[in-house]
């Protein structure tokens, strides 16, 4: 048995871990995480998804954008990274529109989380992408 195959049951773990770690801003574990859990399963996208939530929560828009198109070139219904991707695109500029569609989309899903995610995103847009709302205006909102 490799020491891979030890850990293949272990592979939601990892993936979990990372999103946590990115969540605490540990840029360090979340990579190792998702690099881990992409060596037990090489096929998944679900690390690639993790890899690019990252570069969301960095801010690093381009990076995640293009991860999650490679995921929704394999997996075109992969609602996870649809609605990373419509998140992406409403804070790029010059791309708002198509990020609010894209949200507009996955609000309408069947998993509470994604249509929740989406909601809250739509509702963000709403509120300070799309008004221009100035650093106090998004201070007094929280």
């Amino acid at each position: 048995m490799t020491r891979a195959n030890k850990y293949k049951r272990d592979f939601v773990l990892f993936l979990e871990l990372g999103f946590v770690a990115v969540n605490q801003s540990d840029e360090d574990s979340a990579t190792k995480l998702f690099e881990a859990a992409q060596v037990l399963d090489p096929q998944s996208t679900l690390p690639v998804v993790g890899r690019g939530y990252l570069y969301l929560q960095k801010l690093e828009l381009g990076k995640a954008i293009k991860l999650f198109e490679g995921v929704l070139k394999e997996e075109p219904e992969n609602e996870m990274a649809t609605t990373f991707l419509g998140i992406c695109f409403s804070m790029a500029p010059n791309k708002e529109s198509e990020g609010e569609k894209i949200l507009k989309k996955t609000v309408k899903s069947d998993d509470p989380l994604i249509k929740r995610l989406s909601h809250d995103s739509l509702e963000f847009v709403e509120k300070f992408v799309k008004k221009d709302a100035t650093p106090a205006e998004v201070r007094k909102s929280k």
